[in-house]
């Protein structure tokens, strides 16, 4: 009965009936009852009147199935009967469609909500206009850019229903249309395309909307392989897409249009557009990669663990992790920054649980495990952690090749390839670099822990592709031989024997069989390096450390820039590691190699610059230092030193004859070098450099003192410009020398008062009247140097000399330096050292100063920690806690005390709550410290205050001092209640005891306070900051390899 109540189409369908049927159909009843659905849906399709029913069923359905049905239908008769309905029926249908697509699109729930019936109603209306459009209805465009002007959501629609007929027209057409409406339909988009265009690009300028903005892409994307060129490449278009994409939202939608500009061939017209639309997109890419290492980084750094739960998300993990090693290859420097610093957290992490397997609860806890303590247990964590380190394996292998590919350079290299590829030598140090070179260190010696045998492989087979030419570039074996040489002392000795042999055979044959001048200096400069970083290595192996001596040597010969900079740094690096080596007769040897070296010393320094040979005279020294046997120590020093004693002879000599020859510019410069020379040499040698000295001394001092007394007549002759003249600075540099050699040799030599009493006494004139004689501009700040390093050396057996000393520099000295903050500053720290010297070593001579010298004394001590230069604060603060404490045990402690504690208690606040002193904290605390502990000690037996000015008598120094405390605080920090002000004094008393306690009490005073409060207060943490720099350091140690052998002061393991 249904059944044939819906066959009727002479009247209305039955709507309700219909959905029911159709209910049916999609329904889960039996399966008579789909099939008997089906076979009335069927019947109803194939009527050639059901059509007319279309209208009806959509607007009274309450099915969307049901509706899909209508329109199935609809879809069939447009298809294959349109053109032939008569045209109020044609007519009647398409304003009916548009209407609704209309209505349902211009409200914002309703077309969300029949999102999937508006999409079908579109494609019917794509449908109808391909027969209708563009002859029977021309006003298409016109219309619908009208309506997507009106709304928001009909705008977005509007753009579906473009993008529909461009696919529709151009992409799946064949077949459906004849050639000709193809070519009719193309044609009338292309006329009819500006209107679109301004559309397009009025929603991407105007609109906020993402929705829109996003339909708007894919519409352009459907229109931009067919539309006419000037619509890109001649109106903002170009540019509008380009700021899309760096927006997440719109970045693929963008890709796909920018793409389809790309994929556009016509020729050479518009290639300016093009390149700046690449040059552009290559900005925004690398900021969009930034964002992706952003991305990865930060999600493995605190979900990593989440990714190794299942076998899907560890295929998504590694997944990850490869684009994350393609993102670290990528040139951009900020980028790998961001690589680098997730990639070193990782292999901690890894290293760090397998370096920690003995110890379960540190690695547990280390890996964020709740693990409890029972027996068995570090089997299980040792499984979990190999199993991890298996799961990472491959990627750290890649990794390995990363860093190697990518390391940065190490501070030791002197030789670059500059911008426009020359290899040149460094003049300036890169800061970045260096810290990026010390966290790719880091990381790699972690990597060839985790796998020695996986990081040699790696090194080996690209070293193997550099020999045979397969990868051969200046940047890849620097990169390679930097690596290499990075991870020293990570490896077994063994391994590592093995591992250097074949580096270092390699390395030699490559600068055998490579041509070229600039190709020699890389190589050069790889070789120095790899082998300056391995000490143990050569210490065991005599015949590879000849031969990379001599290929140093060799080097010195070399004239290209840097390379003998770098070979002498690396012969000096190597000797101070194995200098034994060279003092005994080897294997096969008929002399030590010391001697076979002296015998050819010219020959091999002949091409040196002066300030080469001097290392190279510093290395030899070291060599002859490790010489027991004293009379051949004396015959390799007399070799050493033939050529500058030569020199020296004859110009002392022939001054003998005429002092004017001194006076030669050529032979000043002589006698700075030989000079020069001698320094390097005590410097090594330390105190068996005494015969040298000995034999050049006296005539050394009598070359000072003419010097001297000339520069003296050139500036009283010609003003204080003088100083400035290139002649006056040379006699200088000679005077300096002078003093830096007598100030190494008795600085490094053994504590021999014979020493001193041979060589103090006679510089007395020569050297110290001479500095209280002239005038300030030629006074040599190396004196007050010289003599605070003798002081130090011979400490209470210069105490008779200190008033002659204090004397010759103190008053002058003050003059010069108390003007101001800025002149002479190479002056004011030393005279605060040789201050410190005298307080430390000869506290008796200070002692015996008058009231009115010790003033004198107290005041530049107390000018010194105001200075905001941090040095010279630092060294003030010294000396005065020296001052203090042996003040406390002298006889003098109340005199002193009296004329000075009130005083020093202000000057030490006003610096400690000056922000600009903020380094001086830590000592700053320990003068409070000894102060407060002073005044409740009983160490002082008569009062601090004048009795005559103070009326009311204390009844003791401690309750004197905390008035005087809180009255000055108060006076500092008005904006600080007196209630406060007093609680923080009286904890000052309170936890005196207790530096610890004591320290933070009175931070803490100081962050409260308004000028700390707003400002970075690192520096009052400087301690604790250094207490964690030593833990790390200490951890450092325990992992080999991660401090560089070259850092480590080791006493000598090569004899």
């Amino acid at each position: 009965m249904a059944a044939e109540k819906l066959r009727d189409l002479s009247q209305p369908i039955d709507v309700a009936l219909l959905d029911a049927t159709v209910a049916a159909f999609y329904g889960t009843g039996s399966k008579d009852e789909r099939t008997a659905a089906d076979h009335i849906l069927r019947e109803l399709q194939n009527n050639p009147d059901m059509w007319l029913q279309v209208v009806h069923i959509l607007s009274s359905a309450q099915s969307l199935n049901t509706k899909f049905f209508a329109l199935q239908v609809l879809e069939g008769v447009i298809k294959y009967r349109w053109n032939v309905l008569p045209v109020e029926q044609r007519d009647g249908m398409k304003n009916y469609i548009s209407d609704v697509i209309v209505k349902l699109s211009s409200n914002e729930g309703s077309f969300r909500q029949e999102r999937l019936y508006v999409n079908k109603l579109n494609i019917i209306l794509v449908q109808i206009l391909k027969h209708e459009w563009p002859a029977r209805w021309r006003s298409f465009i016109p219309d619908l850019v009208a309506a997507a002007k009106t709304s928001e959501t009909i705008c977005e629609n509007c753009m579906a229903i473009l993008k529909l007929l461009s696919e529709e027209v151009f992409d799946f057409s064949r077949g459906e249309m004849t050639q000709q409406k193809i070519k009719e339909l193309k044609q009338s988009l292309n006329s009819e395309f500006q209107l679109i265009h301004e559309l397009c690009l009025y929603v991407l300028s105007a609109s906020q909307r993402t929705e829109l903005i996003r339909a708007t892409l894919a519409t352009l994307h459907a229109f931009l392989s067919w539309i006419p060129l000037g619509y890109i490449f001649e109106s903002p278009l170009l540019e509008t897409l380009l700021k899309f994409f760096p927006v997440p939202s719109y970045r693929n939608l963008t890709l796909q249009c920018l793409t389809e500009v790309a994929a556009l061939n016509f020729g050479d017209f518009y290639n300016l557009q093009y390149v700046k639309m690449y040059n552009i997109f290559m900005v925004q890419l690398q900021a969009f990669i930034q964002n992706l290492a952003l991305f990865f980084t930060s999600f493995y750094k605190f979900h990593i663990r989440v990714l190794e739960s299942t076998q899907e998300n560890i295929a998504a993990l590694l997944m990850g992790l490869e684009y994350l090693l393609s993102i670290s290859y990528v040139d951009d420097t900020e980028v790998f920054k961001v690589c680098l610093d997730y990639w070193n957290s990782l292999v901690l992490e890894l290293f760090e649980a397998n370096h920690n397997l003995d110890s379960p609860a540190a690695t547990a806890n280390m890996m964020g495990l709740q693990i409890p303590m029972i027996p068995g247990i570090a089997d299980g964590l040792g499984t979990q952690l190999i199993q991890r380190r298996q799961l990472y394996a491959g990627s750290m292998s890649k990794l390995r090749l990363l860093m190697v590919s990518r390391m940065a350079k190490p501070e030791e290299v002197l030789i670059v390839e500059d911008e426009n590829g020359n290899i040149v030598r460094e003049t300036l140090k890169d800061n970045d670099v260096l810290v990026q070179y010390k966290i790719m260190r880091e990381t790699l010696i972690y990597l060839s822990h985790l796998d020695h045998d996986d990081t040699e492989k790696q090194m080996l087979k690209k070293l193997s592709k550099q020999l045979n030419g397969e990868d051969w570039t200046w940047n890849n074996l620097n990169t390679l031989c930097w690596a290499i040489g990075s991870i020293s002392g990570s490896m077994m000795e063994d391994q590592e024997n093995r591992f250097l042999v074949m580096v270092i055979r390699d390395l030699l044959n490559l600068c055998e069989i490579t041509k070229g001048k600039d190709n020699k200096a890389v190589i050069a400069s790889n070789i120095m390096y790899v082998v300056g970083q391995y000490p143990r290595f050569l210490r065991a192996h005599w015949k590879f450390l000849k031969t990379v001596v001599n290929k140093l040597f060799e080097f010195m010969h070399e004239t290209h820039p840097g390379v003998q900079d770098m070979a002498c740094d690396t012969f000096l690096k190597i000797v101070q590691k194995c200098k034994r080596k060279f003092v005994i007769v080897q294997v096969g040897e008929s002399e030590p190699f010391v001697s076979e070296l002296l015998t050819s010393l010219p020959t091999t320094i002949q091409d040196l610059e002066p300030h080469q040979i001097h290392t190279f005279y510093e290395s030899v020294g070291y060599m002859i230092q490790a010489e027991s046997e004293i009379s051949k120590r004396e015959e390799y020093l007399q070799r050493l030193m033939d050529l500058p004693n030569q020199k020296w002879t004859e110009i002392i000599g022939r001054a003998r004859g005429s002092v004017d020859f001194l006076k030669d510019q050529d032979v000043i410069r002589t006698v700075l070098n030989i000079l020069q020379t001698n320094t390097s040499a005590a410097s090594a040698l330390g105190t068996h450099f005494l015969s040298q000295i000995t034999l050049i001394f006296l005539d050394m001092l009598n070359v000072y003192k003419m010097y001297s007394e000339l520069i003296s007549s050139r500036i009283a002759e010609g003003g204080p410009y003088t100083s400035r003249t290139s002649y006056v600075k040379l006699l200088r540099s000679v005077k300096k020398e002078t003093l830096k050699l007598i100030e190494t040799f008795l600085d490094k030599a053994e504590d021999q008062p014979q020493i001193g009493r041979q060589f103090v006494p006679p510089m007395m004139d020569p050297v110290l009247a001479d500095y209280a004689r002239n005038l300030p501009d030629a006074r040599e700040s190396e004196v007050l140097s010289l003599f605070a390093t003798i002081i130090n050396k011979y400490k209470g057996a210069m105490i008779v000399d200190v008033p002659r000393i204090f004397e010759a520099v103190f008053q002058c000295t003050l003059e010069m330096i108390t003007k101001n903050f800025e002149d002479y500053p190479e002056h004011r720290l030393k005279f605060f050292s040789l201050l410190r010297a005298i307080a430390t070593h000869c506290f008796r001579a200070l002692i015996l100063l008058s009231p009115e010298q010790l003033k004198l004394v107290m005041d530049s001590v107390m000018w010194a920690f105001r200075h905001t230069e941090r040095n010279i604060a630092e060294t003030g603060l010294n000396l005065l806690l020296e001052m203090l404490k042996n003040f406390q045990g002298s006889e003098f402690c109340n005199q002193f005390y009296r004329s000075y504690f009130v005083l020093i208690v202000q000057e030490i606040f006003a610096v400690l709550t000056d922000t600009f002193h903020k380094p001086g904290f830590k000592l700053h605390v320990l003068v409070l410290q000894h102060l407060f502990c002073l005044v409740e000690s009983g160490s002082l037996t008569e009062p601090l205050w004048d009795a005559s000015t103070v009326p009311y008598p204390y009844p003791n120094n401690g309750v004197f001092v905390r008035e005087c405390t809180i009255k000055l605080l108060s006076g500092s920090f008005p904006n600080i209640p007196a209630s406060e002000v007093t609680k923080f004094v009286n904890g000052l008393f309170e936890s005196r005891a207790d530096l610890s306690i004591f320290k933070n009490h009175i931070r803490d005073f100081l962050v409260q306070s308004k000028e700390f409060s707003a400002q970075d207060n690192k520096d009052l943490y400087a301690e604790e900051a250094a207490a964690e720099k030593e833990r790390e350091r200490q951890r450092m140690l325990s992992i080999p390899g991660l401090i560089a052998p070259n850092e480590i002061q080791d006493e000598m393991v090569d004899s």
